[in-house]
């Protein structure tokens, strides 16, 4: 009870010094953990079973709070139009990752693992990054999350494919395997887009804590069957969320908001606790380089798919860097790598690569649009001047960009 306290009243003070500099306190939750974990300064271990399940829970609200801020058709239309963006996203981003476990020597399969841990962006700290900076109104975010739903259900896919390939088994038993996880997905999302008036009825109740109880059981309960057939949690988390609406999903996100940050905050704490410092300095540099590459590559994916919707330049380069971000998928593909004994080295490098970038993330979320839009008007030098103040001509060639910025500053503010 003594460590979970301290662990919790910690990440209070953290959050509150992060406040202060309005930057995201994830970089900080990451790094505590480190200091207070495998080969820390002060490791801990009475508390850590208890701290596991805080941070899959953890995960689990992130995701399920994300899908009470759409509906079923938001996400539907948003899936048709963006999968051109999702095979974008697997192309810039999964190659890099296979091309340097190739030149590492580590084979084929370590090939596969290490495309998937560079390809899947962390839903988890991309959802508390955008509650955090205010921009879950904005009209790059259903872009951003079309493109994480897209990876997410992609997993369905990957997962049971890597799991035959590390595990040497048949072709048939590996597409057994794929098609109940594939299955277990498609229903899943049928019935939140055909049924989900129903479920929000079955849901609905006056009184707060029965409401409280219903949503975060039903939660929990898709997520682990979605689990256990092969199919990410998150997805499910998901996809209940979508299937809520009206004033049940206003009732549910300002009960499970409190609870949401409580264990987010918990889930970064215990990513940090199970990476060894010591592990990473032998692979910091094919860490940092892959960081690098992969990082550039994933702000060129949102950049892109921000711009094939529409979205304002300012919103394009916030798109990127939000995406930019790894985390626990990452840290699960590499897991099984490691259990299945493919290569010594790829755990830690793939710790040390989802370690960068989770840290990263965050700042280069608060960060890219600002340095792209100095960095572009420092190229183009100043605008020259039309007739009267300030020119006729610059006045309405900036009239378009304007009115994108403006929407965004709009949406932002009514959502706030």
């Amino acid at each position: 009870m003594i460590e979970f306290g301290a662990i919790i009243l910690g990440l209070g003070l953290l959050g509150r010094f992060a406040g202060r500099f309005r930057l995201s306190p994830i970089p900080l939750y990451l790094l505590a953990g480190l200091a207070f974990g495998e080969g820390g300064l002060l490791p801990l271990g009475t508390s850590e079973e208890f701290v596991a399940i805080g941070a899959e829970i953890g995960v689990i609200l992130l995701l399920l709070m994300l899908g009470l801020e759409y509906t079923a058709s938001d996400l539907v239309s948003n899936l048709r139009t963006q999968y051109p963006a999702g095979l974008v996203d697997t192309a810039l981003n999964a190659l890099p990752g296979a091309a340097m476990a190739l030149l590492l020597g580590w084979g084929p399969v370590a090939a596969v693992v290490l495309a998937g841990v560079t390809w899947i962006s962390s839903s988890g700290v991309i959802a508390k990054v955008l509650g955090d900076l205010g921009r879950l109104g904005n009209r790059e975010t259903p872009v951003i999350l079309s493109i994480l739903v897209l990876e997410d259900l992609s997993m369905a896919v990957y997962l049971p494919i890597l799991t035959a390939l590390l595990a040497g088994t048949s072709l048939a038993a590996g597409s057994v395997t794929l098609a109940v996880a594939l299955g277990t997905a498609g229903l899943v999302l049928l019935v939140a887009v055909r049924y989900g008036r129903h479920i929000s009825r079955f849901v609905s109740s006056d009184d707060p804590e029965k409401l409280l109880l219903v949503v975060l059981g039903l939660t929990l309960l898709v997520a682990g069957l979605a689990q256990q057939l092969q199919v990410s949690a998150a997805v499910g988390a998901f996809l209940v969320g979508i299937a809520l609406s009206g004033e049940v999903a206003e009732g549910a996100h300002s009960l499970l908001a409190p609870l949401r940050d409580l264990f987010a905050a918990v889930f970064f704490v215990f990513f940090g606790l199970h990476t060894d410092p010591a592990s990473i300095p032998p692979v910091l540099l094919p860490a940092l380089t892959l960081a690098l590459v992969t990082a550039l590559t994933k702000i060129a994916t949102g950049y892109w798919a921000a711009r094939r919707a529409g979205v304002s330049t300012k919103g394009r380069w916030r798109a990127g860097g939000t995406l930019v971000a790894r985390g626990e998928f990452s840290i699960v593909i590499a897991g099984l790598a490691v259990t299945a004994g493919i290569e010594p080295s790829l755990g830690p490098l793939a710790t040390a690569y989802v370690l960068i970038l989770v840290i990263v993330g965050p700042l280069t979320a608060r960060w890219t649009e600002p340095v792209a839009m100095w960095v572009t008007g420092r190229l183009r030098g100043p605008a020259p001047a039309g007739p009267g103040e300030g020119g006729a001509s610059s006045e309405t060639s900036q009239s378009a960009p304007r009115a994108h910025e403006a929407l965004d500053e709009q949406s932002a503010a009514d959502r706030a």
